[in-house]
């Protein structure tokens, strides 16, 4: 799908060979504040996730895509959440796995073919995502390709013993 090519990356469907990396993903405690994940998932739950991965995003109401190279190497995750055909928006969630990885462009290039991917395939009118208020490098991001902040919702994550406030943005097409 030339949608889902891009320069650097691709984004791809889950596969069953993706286990370990969603398991190790799903299971690190230092990305569980905006994953909202409070207890640790096991590797049988995850493969009857992986199992049902096929599912259209009509049915389920998400589609989580594989950030991968050129050399499949599985760099990261980017989801669709509460998809919404009537409304004709969904909530956009990405993970870079390894900070090393981080700022070196993978999750913009991956976010613009997501939204293209959207305009061109779901023909979504909005796409939104939550942000905490110390998160800059995701703020940036996203207001790289579009979105503005459109609330702050205050007190609203309880995260190592305190609250975060945490930004609503938007992007309508």
């Amino acid at each position: 799908m030339l949608t889902l090519k891009g320069e650097n990356i691709y984004l791809r469907a889950l596969e069953p060979e993706d286990l370990d990396f969603i398991h190790s993903v799903e299971n690190d405690e230092t990305v569980w504040e905006i994953s909202h994940t409070q207890t640790p998932y096991s590797r049988f739950l995850i493969m009857q996730y992986l199992e049902n991965a096929h599912n259209d995003i009509f049915e389920v109401k998400q589609l989580r895509l594989v950030i991968s190279n050129y050399s499949n190497i599985a760099l990261g995750m980017i989801d669709l959440f509460d998809f919404d055909f009537k409304n004709s928006r969904a909530g956009v969630g990405i993970l870079i796995k390894e900070t090393a990885e981080r700022q070196k462009g993978i999750g913009n290039e991956a976010l613009g073919l997501l939204i293209n991917y959207c305009k061109t395939h779901l023909n979504l009118h909005q796409l939104y995502c939550n942000i905490s208020e110390e998160n800059e490098a995701s703020l940036k991001l996203f207001a790289k390709h579009g979105f503005q902040i459109i609330g702050l919702k205050k007190d609203w994550n309880y995260v190592n013993g305190s609250y975060k406030n945490e930004y609503l943005l938007q992007r309508i097409n």
